[in-house]
């Protein structure tokens, strides 16, 4: 629960992990409560992205920059049409956006939107807490009348923990709709919204393909009823292993060989269609500084990552799927995360981080035109 009034910068707050470590600081944003899953991320720009990424839905974001807030918020930058954050932890925020691009502060937008956050704790120490520990339900809590600390733990500790979290359709749109091609249409692509970035669907769009965004319920019926060239299976939120629809509705796109792409979630579900395991890492990738080595080339990228869970796929070995050999194609190089999959019979991959990353890095776009080759491949 939030209210919609502004957190005065001495309004006191408080966050509380289900293990019962406790940070005090000043409210940041709306004044209330709010209780996610504590997680961190690594990057020290692009928080308009982070905040409206569905991915982070039922997340509470704590920065690891220290000083967050001080380009403002402005109307080009947003990734969906709100904030999907939970709660927003940062160290030192901005007193005064300087930006030409900037409409209006940080904490107002977060006010305004009703998001509850938390200022002036140590991040430092929280990250360090959360990557030793592991990521875990959260609480913030801010105003005149919070109750004490005991009574608080045991609200955080009554909340669902994120394994088992179907949450891809409550970020999704309900109603389909069409991203036209930048200048000459060259294909048509069906993109199942589990969470969909707006970046995702321009940079398709900036290579002459029309995106038609279909819901996360849509069927094999909805998919193809576009005439698609491709189809693209999006990032969102929650356990892979919960998807069980968009699985089904994979499957049959790879039986008709459709060429097919899958960026985070996307990612997780080719996975669960080839046969293979997801599971929940520790304390996830979150950030734009991850290392991962694309295997089909030797190069080494900087990409952008926000994933809670990953696919247990052999890293060294071709697996034999229901639709024959497949491979990771990607592998994080800090702890040897998989990172990318496809398939060696059919024109289908995935990346389980994002090439589409609007604040950056951009080493990894070139996926978009890895996917424009396959159509073109399928077409000739």
């Amino acid at each position: 629960m939030t209210t919609s009034t502004r957190g005065a910068a001495r309004t006191p707050a408080v966050l509380v992990l289900e293990d019962g470590r406790i940070f005090r600081g000043r409210a940041y944003g709306a004044v209330g409560e709010t209780f996610g899953e504590a997680v961190f991320s690594t990057g020290m720009t692009g928080y308009q992205e982070t905040l409206t990424d569905p991915s982070y839905h039922r997340q509470v974001v704590v920065m690891t920059a220290p000083h967050v807030g001080n380009t403002g918020v402005n109307d080009d930058d947003p990734e969906s049409r709100r904030i999907w954050v939970a709660g927003y932890v940062v160290r030192d925020p901005a007193r005064v956006p300087s930006n030409w691009r900037s409409r209006r502060p940080l904490d107002e937008e977060l006010a305004a939107q009703g998001v509850v956050g938390i200022s002036g704790i140590d991040t430092r120490a929280l990250t360090r807490h959360l990557r030793e520990r592991g990521a875990m339900r959260v609480g913030i809590f801010s105003g005149a009348t919070v109750p004490d600390d005991a009574a608080l733990l045991a609200r955080v500790r009554e909340v669902p923990p994120m394994q088992g979290a179907d949450l891809a359709a409550e970020v999704a749109t309900t109603e389909p709709y069409v991203v036209p091609a930048a200048g000459e249409k060259r294909f048509t692509v069906a993109a199942v919204d589990l969470g969909i970035k707006g970046m995702t669907a321009q940079r398709m769009a900036q290579r002459g393909i029309e995106v038609h965004v279909l819901p996360a319920n849509a069927t094999v019926d909805d998919v193809y009823a576009v005439e698609p060239d491709g189809v693209f299976f999006s990032n969102g939120p929650g356990d892979p292993a919960t998807a069980d629809h968009p699985v089904s509705v994979m499957r049959a796109v790879l039986e008709r060989g459709t060429p097919l792409f899958g960026i985070c979630f996307g990612n997780q579900i080719l996975g669960r269609a080839l046969g293979f395991g997801t599971y929940k890492l520790k304390y996830g990738h979150r950030g734009i500084n991850q290392p991962v080595q694309d295997r089909t080339t030797g190069k080494v990228e900087v990409t952008s990552h926000n994933h809670g869970f990953a696919v247990d796929a052999p890293l060294d070995q071709v697996s034999d799927t229901p639709f024959g050999r497949a491979e990771v194609s990607h592998v994080c190089l800090n702890d040897n995360v998989v990172e990318g999959l496809r398939l060696l019979d059919k024109p289908a991959f995935s990346v389980q981080y994002h090439p589409e990353a609007a604040a950056g890095p951009h080493d990894a776009a070139y996926l978009f035109d890895r996917f424009v080759s396959l159509m073109e491949g399928q077409r000739a």
